[in-house]
């Protein structure tokens, strides 16, 4: 198992595949993108299966998540799910991505053995799309989703981040829209990713924010605690069901006494939390030949140290330095 001293056990693994990306988001990365990692610091597909392999067959993780960057730009993730899906035994798996690609991939994906996706989308309006992502993709998102729902990849959750003045009056017009499409939408709090480390806490809309504004058009109904589990997500009804709302609140109502997440970056460190300072090296013991029980150990010894909290409800947070493109979100 991969427990902490304060008793959490991880069985959530968040697997970076890319660090590159698409889209220019504001709130992630400069207009301009990063320096990438180069071929040779990335996992290779064989190291990440095999990394996956150790934590589902030994490590106790059942559920796995595929991120970036944009993880559909990774050239062999189909293959990726696929050999992961036949393990024993089998974990479930989903994927966060932009969007872009899925109209391509759905498809072939659901027929890997991917379960479900996340697709980020924070507004409705193409001409405010293009403002936060640098990028005219709006219309290759929504054709994405729907064919994740056609090709059966659901519950498909959509995240979307509101930015002041510029998307922070969208929240209602969202719900509504999920509602209409049958998406669960997911509401995230601005974090502190951003590689330009441009984030201020006293700019951000908040948890209390999105619930007020959504409130001014629907009736929301609290999930009970223990209905959200480990979720990082808050949950309400939506006018008495069946359809729901999430609200992810990092900054202003962390989660982390239930917190069940480890992660690997595309570089093959492990992270024991995405705000975390310190990195733990797979990638050295697996080229350097380290059997299965090593690499284990090595996880298990990291996943320990885990702090108590992300530390973002302290004022004087510091950002990591490392962007959200190069760890996983």
């Amino acid at each position: 198992m991969l427990i902490d001293t304060y008793g959490r056990v991880a069985t959530d693994l968040r697997v970076s595949l890319t660090d590159k990306c698409n889209l220019r988001c504001t709130y992630c990365m400069p207009e301009e993108g990063l320096q990438w990692l180069s071929k040779t610091e990335l996992l290779s597909d064989d190291e990440i299966v095999r990394l996956i392999r150790v934590a589902v067959t030994g490590l106790g993780v059942t559920e796995v998540r595929f991120t970036g960057g944009e993880p559909l730009l990774r050239p062999g993730l189909v293959s990726i799910v696929e050999r992961c899906a036949a393990l024993e035994p089998r974990p479930r798996m989903s994927l966060t991505t932009n969007g872009i690609g899925l109209k391509r991939t759905a498809t072939a994906l659901k027929a890997a053995g991917l379960d479900r996706v996340n697709v980020s989308l924070d507004t409705l309006r193409p001409d405010v799309f293009k403002t936060l992502t640098r990028r005219d993709r709006h219309k290759d998102v929504l054709e994405g989703l729907e064919a994740a729902r056609e090709a059966g990849l659901i519950p498909v959750k959509v995240n979307s981040v509101l930015m002041p003045g510029l998307n922070d009056d969208e929240a209602p017009e969202l719900l509504a829209w999920a509602v209409e499409n049958a998406y669960e939408l997911r509401f995230i709090e601005q974090m502190p990713l951003d590689a330009q480390h441009g984030w201020k806490r006293d700019g951000m809309i908040t948890a209390g924010d999105i619930l007020a504004s959504l409130r001014t058009r629907f009736t929301l109904t609290a999930e009970g605690d223990e209905e959200r589990g480990s979720a990082p997500a808050e949950r309400w009804t939506v006018d008495g069901g069946p359809h729901r709302v999430g609200v992810i609140a990092s900054v202003t109502r962390p989660f982390c006494r239930a917190c069940d997440r480890t992660r690997l970056t595309a570089d093959g460190q492990v992270r024991t939390c995405l705000f975390a300072r310190e990195e733990t090296d797979l990638r050295g013991a697996l080229r350097s030949g380290a059997p299965d029980e090593e690499i284990a150990r090595i996880w298990k010894l990291a996943m320990w140290g885990k702090k108590a909290g992300s530390g973002l409800d302290d004022p004087a947070f510091l950002q990591p330095d490392r962007p959200m493109s190069a760890i996983g979100g």
